[in-house]
């Protein structure tokens, strides 16, 4: 029985047009119907899973918020949501460093006022995803599990990351964007999690990525594949490089490894 581990934005679902391609659906399939357990490893919040992607195919169970929440089978096992006295401090900093973010959680998202964004393209980022609903900054202590912001100046991201370092781990996700989760959860420490409650050997573990932040889910797995469409630091951890997702990457992924 393998423990398999998707990405899901450039792995099983097209960064061009949010699409899944139908042989990555019968991939998925096929794979649990021959006993292996498949498992969407994402920095995604639930909120910005649950709505659309069981619709799409259906997965075991659900690593979200860089390893904060853990779903299996309808079941959570796990929610690491940050207090609300340290959700307030992060904000303050996030403020004191002008540094842009959206705030995650499972329920709802969370920005800054328009108004007080920063930066244009930040701005515009929050914009393009309108439809999804936020909260408020005000609302968010509590209630959110990790975020994803925005620091194109250095010294922003120096100065944060040197006095927030004890609390948070980083991810750069180039070009000034960063995603941030609390100290010690990850993509990876969430497979270790699943594999332990499943008594699943991590010999048995197999993780799909494209990007950065697939990098320590990639080096935590026994079997690392990278998407044709990944970055060379994906492909250069990878035991196998399949095609890009929209050339029915997973599909031969899953084939090359033989569950299908």
């Amino acid at each position: 029985m393998k423990l398999i581990f998707f990405d899901i934005d450039g792995t099983i679902i097209s960064e061009k047009d949010q699409s899944m391609l139908e042989s990555t659906k019968k991939a998925i399939a096929l794979a649990r119907e021959h006993g292996h357990v498949c498992m969407v490893n994402t920095g995604r919040s639930y909120k910005l899973v649950k709505d659309w992607l069981p619709q799409l195919v259906t997965f075991d169970g659900y690593l979200c918020g860089c390893g904060t929440h853990i779903i299996y089978h309808d079941e959570t096992l796990m929610h690491q949501t940050f207090d609300a006295v340290t959700a307030r401090h992060i904000i303050e900093g996030l403020e004191r460093y002008e540094i842009d973010a959206v705030l995650e959680g499972s329920e709802n998202n969370y920005h800054n006022a328009l108004e007080r964004i920063h930066t244009d393209e930040f701005r515009d980022f929050v914009l393009r995803f309108c439809e999804l609903g936020y909260g408020t900054y005000e609302e968010a202590c509590g209630h959110y599990d990790k975020f994803y912001c925005y620091a194109p100046k250095p010294w922003q991201m120096e100065g944060f990351q040197k006095e927030y370092g004890h609390l948070l781990d980083f991810i750069d996700r180039e070009k000034g964007y960063f995603e941030i989760a609390p100290k010690g959860f990850s993509k990876a420490s969430a497979m270790e999690y699943m594999a332990n409650y499943l008594k699943i050997p991590m010999e048995e573990t197999v993780a799909l990525g494209d990007s950065n932040n697939d990098l320590q889910m990639l080096q935590c797995a026994y079997t690392p594949i990278a998407m044709g469409n990944g970055n060379e630091n994906v492909k250069k951890l990878a035991k196998y490089v399949t095609t890009d997702v929209e050339d029915d990457g997973i599909y031969h992924a899953l084939e090359w490894l033989g569950v299908l």
